[in-house]
C-alpha cells in the first residue's frame, strides 16, 4: 500500500497535536500548522524538498511571529491582581470601631473583620483605611 506524501504530513500534524494538548505548549501547534502547509505542497505536486522547505519557513515564521505576541500578552498579566491580593492598597469606609483587635469596615461593597496594623491606632465609624494585607478573614488596616 503507497500512501502520498501529502497524507504523511497529516499524520505528522496530528502526531504533532496530541503533545500540544497534553503539554500545553504551542510550539507544537505551530509545527502542526507548518505540517499541513507541507501537506497541501505535497497535494499540489510539490517536491519532497519544497514540502520540507514549506514546513520549516512556516514553522519558524509562526514561532518568530507569536511567541513574542504571546510573550507581551503574559507580560501584560502578570500586574493584574486578583483576589485577595486586589484588595490590598485598597480604601474602605470604618462601620465600626477598628482597633488591633478588632472591628469591621466596608471593603468592594463587602463588610470584613478588621483590626489595625499598629496596636496603638484606633479608627472610628466612618473614618477612611487603607487595607495593607489581608490575614484570613481579616484586613489589616492603618
Amino acid at each position: 500500500m503507497d500512501i502520498d506524501a501529502w497524507v504523511w504530513w497529516l499524520i505528522g500534524a496530528v502526531g504533532l497535536g496530541i503533545p500540544l494538548v497534553l503539554t500545553a505548549m504551542p510550539e507544537f501547534g505551530m509545527f502542526a500548522v507548518g505540517a499541513v502547509v507541507a501537506s497541501a505542497v505535497a497535494a499540489l505536486g510539490g517536491g519532497i524538498v519544497a514540502q520540507v522547505l514549506v514546513f520549516v519557513l512556516v514553522s519558524v515564521a509562526l514561532i518568530a511571529v507569536v511567541r513574542p505576541i504571546a510573550a507581551g500578552h503574559r507580560a501584560g498579566q502578570a500586574g493584574h491582581a486578583s483576589g485577595i491580593d486586589a484588595l490590598k492598597g485598597r480604601q474602605a469606609v470604618v462601620l465600626e470601631r477598628v482597633s488591633a483587635h478588632e472591628g469591621r469596615i466596608k471593603l468592594a461593597g463587602e463588610v470584613w473583620s478588621a483590626r489595625t496594623l499598629d496596636s496603638d491606632q484606633v479608627f472610628e465609624p466612618g473614618s477612611q483605611v487603607d487595607v495593607v494585607d489581608i490575614d484570613g478573614a481579616t484586613a489589616v488596616v492603618m
